[in-house]
């Protein structure tokens, strides 16, 4: 285990810090493999976070608490997932006690001052898209940091940071804010910027035959915009997707391993909080690459 020293030291540099919500399942060796190849690209320390219940009053065998039991059971498997974690990259374990799972990564997140959270996707499988859980789906509509989603199989990925940003903006609330966001992690990152434009998509059955049309002049505009606000080192592209759903315009785009996806969420949302659009959830059944949500009004 590192020393406590060189976690004060750390802290006093106000490193970013993520937030890694483990389970000692596959899904949780994903977030910590794509939490590592994060921290590595943004030059962040990891908080590897589990919960455990809050009742004691259960007992499996006599003098024995179940709480304890689960407890001592957490700090075994939070020191297995620390040695996945390469000695290039700060790891803090923390066992969290709370009755709701998502409530306790999220209010630890909010005392750890972490500016994302890292999340596995449930169930089984090799490789593929996004299999959200129970409590995944929970954190989606409430978070206020945004939250990162590991997609089945990102623990076989061959790459150790992030190659490239795609950001999918549209035309609706909050894509400003969208691309701020995404401009603020390649500018810390230092890798390309991909700006793809849904606007043919989202807006097809009102733009009619305009649609290529309103999609240039959407893609012009943000290009112009992103372009302006980076350094000249870092390329910024963009490319318009189209098809008969979004699912379909997605499947249209180039995906390489270790590319990143930023969508922002619905405008249902409340103001600096998550809210999975049916866009974003779209998108989700068809990529299998990690998939970044961004709360409304983010200024993180």
């Amino acid at each position: 285990m590192r020393e406590d020293a060189m976690r004060e030291d750390t802290m006093q540099q106000n490193t970013p810090r993520l937030l890694v919500a483990y389970l000692a399942t596959s899904g949780g060796a994903d977030a910590v493999s794509l939490g590592v190849r994060m921290a590595r690209s943004i030059g962040a320390d990891l908080d590897l976070c589990m919960v455990v219940p809050g009742d004691r009053s259960a007992s499996v065998l006599p003098g024995l608490n179940y709480d304890d039991v689960l407890l001592e059971q957490s700090r075994q498997w939070l020191a297995e997932a620390i040695n996945l974690v390469p000695a290039d990259v700060f790891a803090t374990p923390h066992v969290i006690v709370d009755d709701s799972p998502a409530q306790g990564l999220m209010d630890q997140a909010q005392r750890l001052g972490a500016c994302a959270m890292v999340v596995g996707g449930s169930g089984g499988g090799i490789a593929g898209g996004h299999s959200l859980g129970s409590v995944v789906n929970e954190i989606l509509h409430a978070s206020t940091i945004p939250v990162v989603l590991a997609p089945r199989g990102a623990r076989h990925s061959a790459t150790d940071r992030i190659r490239e940003i795609t950001c999918a903006i549209g035309t609706l609330p909050g894509s400003e804010e969208l691309l701020g966001a995404a401009v603020r992690v390649a500018a810390s990152s230092g890798v390309g910027l991909r700006l793809v434009s849904l606007v043919a998509v989202d807006r097809a059955a009102r733009a009619g035959d305009d649609r290529r049309r309103r999609a240039n002049d959407h893609a012009a505009e943000t290009l112009a915009k992103a372009t302006s606000a980076l350094p000249e080192s870092i390329p910024v592209t963009v490319q318009i997707g189209e098809g008969r759903s979004v699912e379909a315009a997605v499947d249209g785009l180039s995906w390489h391993d270790g590319d990143v996806v930023m969508v922002g969420s619905s405008r249902l949302a409340q103001p600096h909080r998550l809210f999975l659009g049916s866009t974003a959830a779209k998108m989700l059944r068809s990529l299998a690459v990690p998939v970044v949500i961004v709360p409304r009004d983010d200024e993180a």
